[in-house]
């Protein structure tokens, strides 16, 4: 018998899984090219070339015992070196190599930093809509996630409303920009408002309130669209970043923490992060990917694709009278329903072959997120069912 906390977790699993799943099935139902599958963040543009020239170097120049073997919890010491020196040349920080925790991609980072600083009990904030996994991740270590409800059309963060959402129970905030599933990048005004009331919340409650940075989609920015780097906005905080999307390296399961030292009890926390490494089962991050991704700092995946997706769809979808909020980073479209329940909206496209996902999947009812990052050919033949879409509401 499995244990009650996973029949919960296996009755409740991934939305959005489901619907890709169901997508296969219908695929081979009705023929993959009559199905628009929307549903999964999956990368549709391939790792750039360096990539793949980096793992065969790394493979033909290295020693296989260094290559294939264990290291320090944290990761080798010369790639954490150059992630710190990239950082601080794009960033204007002043990151060493002490400052860097290989992490198995954000997801593994995120149940890194919330095992070493996390208590039962403990509340976890986040603004909604989130990525629907963050409850899970919270519940991990005993605590609640508590998310703020959106209160302005163009989803930045509220400070204000924030702010009676902290308690004397709070330790973190997850801040998640470029945002999954909204796309919305959150500006340096919003950034530093939110960094205003944690730390005068820190002085009224006595105790650390440490800023969670989840950045998998730093790099899919469109424009002139700056995201702010957070720890140079508030002082505890801590990023968490993948290279599952800037290098479409979804599978490889790669990525790094960023514990500045100015962050409170720094040896303490450091410590902890690498024997949370390790207990948690990860031991150390992948280590043939970790030497690859250290030769491939500057690359970058081509998002002139996603950019190309975003507008057709946001152009089209607006024209047929859908609300949609304009992205500005990621590669997800957030699209009102044309009726109160998302998951009957959701239902209904489904019957035109059409795979969305729930706003409520991301505490979000109300609307439904689309995941852009599919062939542009897709786009295309999708765009008469949705017309038939909205037609069925007017």
């Amino acid at each position: 018998m499995i244990s009650e906390g996973m029949k919960a977790l296996v009755a409740g699993s991934s939305v959005i899984r489901a619907m890709f799943e169901e997508g296969k099935k219908m695929a081979a139902q009705y023929g993959a090219e009559n199905v628009y599958d929307f549903s999964l963040g999956n990368p549709s543009t391939p790792p750039p070339v360096a990539v793949k020239e980096a793992i065969k170097q790394v493979l033909d120049e290295e020693n296989p015992n260094l290559v294939h073997g264990y290291m320090n919890n944290s990761g080798y010491e010369d790639v954490r070196d150059l992630i710190a020196k990239s950082l601080n040349k794009r960033f204007d920080t002043a990151f060493e190599t002490k400052n860097i925790v290989m992490t198995v991609g954000a997801a593994g980072g995120l149940n890194v930093i919330l095992k070493t600083i996390i208590n039962p009990g403990d509340e976890v904030m986040t603004f909604a809509p989130f990525f629907g996994e963050y409850k899970n991740y919270v519940s991990n270590y005993g605590a609640k996630l508590v998310p703020v409800p959106p209160t302005r059309a163009d989803f930045q963060p509220d400070a204000a409303e924030f702010e009676k959402y902290v308690t004397p129970l709070t330790k973190a905030v997850i801040i998640n920009t470029p945002n999954n599933p909204t796309g919305v990048v959150y500006t340096e005004e919003s950034i530093k408002a939110v960094a205003a009331v944690l730390s005068r919340k820190e002085a009224e409650y006595g105790h650390s309130i440490f800023i969670i940075s989840d950045e998998p989609y730093r790099e899919l920015v469109y424009g002139n669209v700056e995201v702010p780097y957070l720890t140079k906005y508030y002082k505890n905080t801590v990023v968490g970043y993948s290279y599952s999307k800037s290098l479409s390296l979804p599978g490889e399961r790669i990525g790094y923490l960023v514990i500045p030292s100015e962050v409170d009890d720094f040896e303490d926390m450091i410590a902890a992060a690498g024997v949370a490494t390790r207990i948690l089962g990860f031991v150390n991050a992948p280590s043939l990917i970790q030497r690859a991704v250290a030769k491939c700092l500057d690359e970058k995946t081509d998002i002139n694709v996603y950019d190309e997706n975003r507008k057709l769809l946001y152009n089209a979808l607006t024209e047929y009278g859908f609300e949609c909020v304009k992205p500005d980073g990621a590669f997800y479209l957030w699209v009102k329903a044309l009726e109160e329940d998302d998951k009957a909206f959701v239902a209904k496209a489904k019957e035109l072959h059409l795979l969305l996902v729930p706003g409520s999947s991301f505490g979000g009812p109300g609307y439904v997120r689309i995941a852009y990052c599919v062939s542009k050919d897709m786009i295309e033949r999708s765009l008469p069912a949705f017309k038939k879409l909205a037609d069925m509401y007017r």
